[in-house]
């Protein structure tokens, strides 16, 4: 099978690269906006792509032929999407039209992420059925491409996921473990909501119902996340039980507190039946996800 990735240079696109170039089953194509970040440059051919250059993107998924494109392109600050909306439209919807278009010419099939960010938070946690109701730009931007893709004739699969983190190479963006172990080792006071309820996701899960969902060529809505829900406080608070850090700095604050610029739904979280008995996804625990990023560290240290 022949996978193109877009966004290899993100923590999700390097998670699919380490992995899928490492099946003898799979030639790969890796894709992002400038050149490689990724240090290992081994069983895969890398592209400089914009997908929000429809040009450009018909012009590499003709020449290439792949049968599955996976878009993990996306732009994801959600603050940000409210302050630059042309921006955003660009790479959340424009971009995936311009990708549903090159797949449908040639037949291959396109595999797009989406977020819990699409909900209120008002009926957590949600399966792939519940109606959206996107409270900001950014969720509304990813609605809008779900919504493109199930208008379009292109083969789609649409995998809904909830605060992606793991460890990565040269990466523009954090994430909320690596944030909070560096903080809660520095002893920093940290002031943390406890009235948002999420199910974080490893990105090394996430990668894997991807590939799940390329190599079945599965089709429709699947969620995509962690399996434990809870609030941003206790998602730092079992950051530190775990690393042994002292919780006496640990605040707990409310998100109206905040005044943030994009409203957030106050709980998401999703059921995962669809995705374990259609696709065999099984996500790690939050702990267990833990231990596997100690691993990873270990050997960037």
């Amino acid at each position: 099978m022949k996978i193109l990735i877009t966004g290899s240079n993100g923590l999700l696109g390097q998670k699919l690269l380490h992995k899928l170039r490492k099946d003898y089953f799979v030639e790969l194509i890796a894709t992002s906006k400038g050149g490689n970040r990724v240090t290992d440059r081994s069983n895969y051919t890398y592209f400089d792509l914009d997908i929000t250059n429809n040009d450009a993107v018909a012009k590499l998924i003709e020449s290439e032929k792949p049968q599955v494109v996976i878009n993990t392109a996306a732009m994801t600050n959600v603050d940000l999407c409210e302050d630059r909306k042309n921006a955003c439209d660009a790479l959340n919807i424009d971009a995936v039209k311009y990708l549903a278009d090159a797949c449908v010419n040639i037949d291959a099939h396109l595999i797009q992420i989406s977020t819990d960010f699409i909900f209120d938070g008002e009926d957590g946690p949600y399966t792939e059925e519940d109606i959206p109701n996107p409270l900001s730009y950014y969720g509304l931007s990813k609605l809008k491409s779900e919504q493109l893709l199930q208008a379009h004739s292109v083969k789609w699969t649409i995998l809904r996921t909830i605060i992606v983190f793991g460890v990565g190479e040269k990466l523009n963006r954090g994430n909320i473990v690596l944030w909070a172990k560096g903080a809660l080792e520095k002893g920093d006071s940290l002031n943390i909501i406890d009235d948002q309820f999420r199910a974080p996701t490893l990105a090394e899960d996430l990668a894997d119902i991807c590939i799940l969902a390329a190599k079945k060529k599965a089709l429709g809505i699947f969620n995509a996340s962690g399996k434990d829900i809870m609030s941003i406080y206790e998602i730092v608070e079992r950051i530190a039980k775990h690393y042994g850090n002292s919780i006496d700095n640990l605040n707990k604050i409310s998100t109206a507190t905040l005044n943030q610029k994009a409203v957030r739904p106050p709980k998401t979280g999703f059921i995962l039946d669809k995705s374990r008995k259609e696709l065999g996804y099984n996500p790690h625990s939050f702990e267990e996800s833990l231990v596997i990023i100690d691993e990873q560290l270990k050997i960037i240290d």
